[in-house]
């Protein structure tokens, strides 16, 4: 029986943010949904209309001729008041968060803290203000046989840009999260779809940033926050010829989708998805004879991390067979099975992640080591382990797909050609990851060399959950991690997405832009006449 439906939180209104003002034309309805509790949240939201889509892109279109214009200090500025108003909306953010994805109160706070980090981060960031890129090289009209003219080039914004709410991570990779954060530090207007899971922490999040639109003095349309239940809201944005970019995290069907829809626009746009990944990890010998308890319960846990519903999970191991590999299954196996069922987000995923894990287990050769026999509790994730053979995992592709949920597949290979055969012919993952002794990695550096053409972040004796937000992280890939393995969606140099180079040549001082004038007024670092970069006049 389904518990008591909640109390409706006091300011959530149900409605869009088309620019600053609030909008409820539409007639299409939805709620979300408590999986904890199994019931339905009693909060009303009100699927935007076409009629306020185009409201929402009119608006973008005219404030990012003003917006473009801002300096890295009047955006720096935004980024931080909004920064400061997530953090005033206190308690409330964190239940209406809780009850809309079953997660934890200490998950709530981590990914608050992981957003207003971002926001806080990319704002120093622009405020230095060298990362436009500025290059000048200046004329040389003596220069024989023809003379060389001025030209300067910098990264200039695309426009507005289509961001969609990440089921999984309702705060650090939605309403002002990394895409949202980022498009907004290059100069670009968000219009965001926020995720039907949790709409209710997606307009809080946008009540914050109107208000910080309105303290700063940032032209209205520079963000809207639009509700849907649905794709064709998301259809609709990526179509439409106002929309420069898409950001978008969550699965290969539904990034390709929204990839497939872009190119096939008069004027194709780039659309920057993450997606699935197995996130392999290639187990050596040596160190796993050496340490192995400490790598099953490292694994264990990071397996059944958050239910498993993180895109880095470890969802493939691979060794080669022998007695370390099987001690170490045995023991990964026992670590596994102590850990408790999680809640997963919602119905919907933990359906898919059943009907995934049955997939499996249906796959001829599959044997199950560990399926939790614990009581089922609705939305509740059993954790599995399973092994196959390395000429099996060969032969059925079935088993390369990402199950999203604690599942992950032990692959026994014959020996390291074997292993060597399987890397190569995996898909572009987001990590891969090497457990060995030094010795014993330079050993195989075919393997690991193999590997790291595969994946965009390469570990070496850790695990591939908890992704470090650092200007040093890559969390992308070759495709399908991600639809473009040259940019990273996390860290500040995820605003690269969002902008396009442009050079000026032959052009009057006092029209270029501030960045490339001849006496440096924004003091920033750059490259003049060479491969120096430095604060110098040109």
């Amino acid at each position: 029986m389904r518990d008591t439906i909640l109390k409706k939180q006091p300011t959530l209104t149900g409605k869009n943010y088309i620019g600053n003002a609030l909008s409820a034309k539409g007639t299409t309805r939805f709620t979300t949904f408590n999986s904890q509790k199994n019931c339905s949240n009693t909060t009303v939201f009100i699927e935007a209309t076409k009629e306020e889509i185009e409201k929402a892109l009119h608006l973008a279109t005219a404030a990012f001729s003003v917006y473009a214009k801002k300096t890295g200090k009047e955006k720096a500025f935004f980024l931080r008041t909004i920064a400061e108003e997530i953090e005033l909306l206190g308690e409330e953010l964190l239940e209406v968060y809780k009850v809309e994805s079953g997660l934890s109160e200490q998950r709530a706070l981590a990914e608050k803290s992981r957003t207003i980090g971002k926001l806080t981060d990319l704002a120093a960031y622009i405020e230095a203000g060298s990362w436009v890129e500025p290059y000048i090289d200046t004329a040389q009209p003596k220069r024989l046989p023809f003379p060389k003219p001025d030209i300067r080039k910098m990264l200039m914004p695309l426009g507005p840009i289509a961001v969609f709410g990440a089921s999984n991570f309702p705060l650090a990779y939605s309403t002002a999260g990394g895409d949202t954060a980022t498009a907004l530090a290059a100069g670009c207007p968000v219009l965001v779809k926020s995720h039907p899971m949790h709409t209710g922490t997606a307009e809080l999040v946008a009540s914050a940033i109107v208000k910080a639109v309105q303290k700063t003095g940032m032209p209205n349309g520079v963000f809207s926050n639009l509700n849907s239940s649905g794709i064709e809201l998301g259809e609709l944005l990526v179509q439409h010829p106002k929309i420069k970019g898409v950001g978008f995290t969550g699965s290969i069907q539904g990034g390709r989708a929204l990839l497939d829809i872009a190119a096939k626009r008069v004027e194709p746009i780039p659309v920057f998805a993450e997606m699935g990944s197995v996130n392999p990890v290639v187990l050596l010998p040596k160190e796993l004879g050496k340490s192995t308890l400490y790598w099953a319960k490292k694994y264990a846990k990071s397996i059944t991390l958050g239910a498993g519903q993180f895109c880095t999970n470890p969802g493939l191991l691979l060794g080669v067979e022998g007695k370390e590999l099987k001690y170490f299954t045995k023991l990964l196996s026992e670590e596994m099975i102590k850990i408790s069922p999680q809640c997963m987000l919602h119905p919907k995923i933990y359906g898919s992640y059943e009907a995934k894990k049955n997939s499996i287990i249906a796959q001829k050769d599959v044997e199950v080591l560990v399926n939790s026999n614990v009581e089922e509790v609705p939305n509740f994730a059993r954790q599995m382990l399973c092994t196959v053979s390395g000429a099996v995992f060969l032969q059925n592709t079935a088993l390369h797909n990402e199950v999203f949920g604690p599942l992950s597949l032990v692959v026994i290979c014959k020996n390291k050609t074997e292993l060597l055969q399987i890397i190569t012919q995996l898909q572009g993952q987001l990590t891969g990851t090497v457990i060995g002794t030094a010795s014993e990695i330079i050993e195989n550096n075919a393997i690991v060399s193999a590997l790291q053409h595969r994946v965009g972040r390469l570990i070496y004796n850790d695990v591939s959950t908890g992704v470090e937000v650092c200007p040093s992280m890559v969390h992308g890939g070759p495709y399908p991690a991600s639809t473009d393995s040259r940019f990273t969606a996390v860290g500040v140099g995820a605003i690269k997405r969002w902008v396009r180079p442009i050079s000026f040549q032959s052009c009057p001082n006092k029209l270029l832009p501030k960045a490339l004038q001849n006496d440096n007024p924004l003091q920033i670092l750059r490259t003049v006449n060479g491969p120096n970069t430095s604060l110098c006049n040109a």
